[in-house]
């Protein structure tokens, strides 16, 4: 076996298991996951009907590079979501992909090269701390090691890149950066973005934007820069060293379809096909006729981030007088549709004890990030995903309301 799988870490939700193995919650309290960040809100009706309209094509091979008219209709998307200055190449600088999860951890097989600076030191892929548990893996298995930056509040819950150091940088080959964040909700601006950008150009690394929660904001007059924006606003017209990943999933309520893309950089793309190639990872062909229908369509997305911003209003409310006292601390984010509380105390205790007295399930902090030099940033926080519907999520907010008085 290989043996780099023996450093990969048990996933979070493996931990979570084992944290509530053994407690029966209250059988009176109907269960509301808070945990996991699946959309629970409907399927648009017209991708689900453009899905079942073309079943017939399961009767052929889809091929890696995906229909023209998907790679048009995604590549139409990004430019026009991210006023690029020149329309993406949808030829060359667009790869349709099962989702950005297999597309994240894929990545780094495919443009990680461990002999490229010092064939005694491990390269480094760096990456947010907090972060999503794909980013780590991907690193191992690609022969390098992760190297974590603490997203603190004091920053923004956003790496502080400046006190990265030079040798730091010399020695990384791959920047995962997740705006808005994962578990944080923290979107950057577009400054941090270019610095980061100048950055790469300096010390030659590539910078993969994990960029899935894009489209879950709250006002629609700002809605976040992505990292491809911050390159066109400098005047890039190959958008080197840069590549974006965006997913149906969160934008469109289709987890289940495994469907997104990845975008920018043609020099680094056409080697990634080269991997996806021999990878076996092509899209079914029902499923992007029905991405197509879902690309194209804006008005299932701005109903959907509605229904988030009533959900973050009304749990908020409800937990105003807990916040007041400082039994947690939390507020709205900047997007996405987590809430990364404070809870002033451990995490895992808070979790277990919620789950055994309120049969609601969170997820701690310290189980989405590091230790480094003694430090956890997550450790003392949990991660509530309001995913479920709102009279759910009011429900799960009254019962913690409980739980913080009572506690």
């Amino acid at each position: 076996m290989n043996p780099l799988l023996n450093t990969l870490q048990p996933y979070p939700f493996e931990k979570l298991a084992q944290l509530k193995a053994g407690i029966t919650p209250p059988a009176s309290l109907p269960h509301i996951a808070l945990s996991i960040g699946e959309p629970q809100h409907p399927a648009p009706e017209h991708v689900v009907q453009t899905l079942i309209k073309h079943l017939n094509g399961l009767s052929n091979y889809p091929t890696t590079k995906g229909i023209p008219a998907l790679r048009e209709a995604m590549a139409q998307w990004c430019t026009r979501r991210f006023h690029l200055a020149q329309a993406l190449n949808a030829e060359t600088e667009i790869l349709p992909v099962n989702g950005t999860r297999e597309a994240l951890f894929s990545f780094a097989q495919a443009v990680v090269d461990p002999n490229k600076i010092d064939p005694n030191k491990k390269p480094l892929v760096v990456s947010p701390n907090p972060f999503y548990q794909i980013y780590e893996g991907a690193a191992l298995l690609a022969g390098a090691e992760p190297y974590f930056l603490p997203c603190t509040a004091e920053n923004r819950f956003i790496p502080d890149f400046d006190k990265v150091s030079a040798d730091i940088w010399q020695r990384c080959q791959l920047l995962f950066i997740c705006s808005p964040g994962n578990p944080t909700g923290s979107v950057m601006s577009l400054e941090q973005i270019q610095q980061l950008i100048r950055l790469a150009d300096q010390y030659d690394f590539i910078i993969a934007s994990d960029e899935c929660y894009s489209e879950l904001y709250f006002d629609e007059q700002s809605p976040p820069i992505g990292l491809l924006q911050a390159a066109s606003a400098m005047g890039r017209k190959d958008y080197r060293r840069c590549v974006v990943f965006h997913s149906l999933s969160k934008r469109s309520n289709l987890p289940g379809l495994r469907s997104g893309f990845v975008a920018g950089d043609a020099k680094i793309l056409e080697k990634f096909l080269l991997y996806r190639t021999y990878h076996g990872c092509a899209m079914p062909l029902q499923h992007q006729h029905a991405s197509i229908a879902a690309w194209q369509d804006e008005a299932h997305v701005l109903e959907n981030r509605r229904f988030y911003a009533e959900k973050f209003s009304a749990v908020l409310n409800i937990l105003k007088g807990d916040i007041a006292q400082g039994k947690i601390t939390v507020s709205k984010p900047d997007a996405g549709f987590y809430l990364w509380a404070n809870v002033h105390g451990s995490d895992t205790d808070f979790a277990r004890d919620l789950f055994a007295q309120q049969n609601i399930t969170v997820l701690p902090g310290n189980f989405l990030s590091r230790e480094v030099d003694g430090f956890n940033p997550g450790a003392g926080f949990v991660r509530m995903a309001l995913v479920a519907s709102l009279d759910e999520c009011m429900a799960a907010a009254n019962r913690i309301h409980h739980f913080l008085q009572t506690r």
